[in-house]
């Protein structure tokens, strides 16, 4: 595989010729749809857990903590385990096995297989990161297999759907869109205005997250970003959210030390993904 292209748009970047067959593209939208549309009392079968594996009501969740709940439905999985995996048995943080509905036909294989292949791509962006870095190209391979990171599919209803304005939490973010737009973007110079990210066919959109982030010294910078769908048409969204291995210690880049030295104190994946989805779930705030 070529390493993706980014194409900028605005303050957005998108990758292209990143690798994931349209088909498969296609059949992750099928699903989801066909899952969003199941009974609530099936969806609620596989409620999301502690893990973070597992189905998010309409309301379930703040992605902005001081604002009302986000007006969206999702559903998490991780990487695929067993329960007599090791870092099961031993109860890592954030490692679980998944929850799978018993529909719709083709939903675990088909999310597991997208799953890899964004993993594939996330791993060479990764490289292309470490070049721009001067860092080895294997720096974040050990973190990456066993990988920490999230695939989430997305829907906000016709009524109109909205997520609060946040940043990621990990590495980077992969997102596909179907056609029907609402991500917006916080600039960069003047950090007020928002700019719309419009749906480019086949793309991703790439976003940079808090754990990279801090890993570079705010060489690179997270992205605030928000959602505020139209009413009149269902949206939906595939988020694919690389983080490395929970135990990994996430702290400045030697490279990114800077005349002022860390910004940042060093943390694990595992110990900053708990901070935000504290934060972010109700669920999780009565259990704490």
């Amino acid at each position: 595989m070529s390493l993706p292209k980014s194409v900028a748009r605005a303050e957005v970047q998108y990758a292209i010729g990143h690798g994931v067959s349209p088909g498969l593209l296609t059949d992750v939208f099928s699903v989801s749809a066909e899952f969003f549309a199941l009974a609530s009392e099936e969806k609620q079968k596989v409620k999301i857990d502690m893990n973070n594996r597992g189905y998010v009501s309409v309301g379930g969740e703040s992605l902005d903590p001081q604002a009302a709940p986000d007006i969206k439905e999702a559903f998490n999985v991780g990487r695929e385990v067993t329960t007599s995996d090791p870092r099961v048995v031993a109860k890592k943080p954030f490692v679980g096995v998944n929850q799978w509905p018993r529909n719709p036909p083709r939903f675990r294989e088909t999310l597991l297989a997208y799953y890899d292949a964004c993993l594939t791509v996330a791993r060479h962006v990764h490289r292309a990161m470490c070049v721009d870095l001067g860092i080895p190209t294997t720096f974040f391979d050990k973190g990456l297999e066993p990988s920490g990171s999230f695939l989430r599919l997305l829907q906000y209803p016709v009524s109109g759907g909205t997520a609060g304005a946040h940043t990621d939490y990990g590495n980077i973010t992969l997102l596909a869109q179907d056609t029907v737009s609402g991500l917006e973007v916080l600039t960069r110079t003047d950090r007020v205005n928002w700019v719309k990210a419009p749906v480019v066919p086949g793309a991703f959109v790439c976003n940079i997250g808090d754990c990279l982030m801090r890993w570079t010294n705010n060489v690179y910078v997270s992205s605030p970003h928000r959602v505020r769908s139209v009413p009149g048409r269902v949206r939906r969204s595939v988020a694919f959210f690389c983080e490395l291995d929970g135990d990994t210690v996430v702290e400045c880049l030697p490279t990114c030390v800077g005349s002022d030295g860390p910004k940042y104190a060093p943390i694990t994946v595992a110990a900053y993904l708990k901070q935000r989805l504290d934060a972010t779930y109700a669920y999780r705030k009565s259990k704490v």
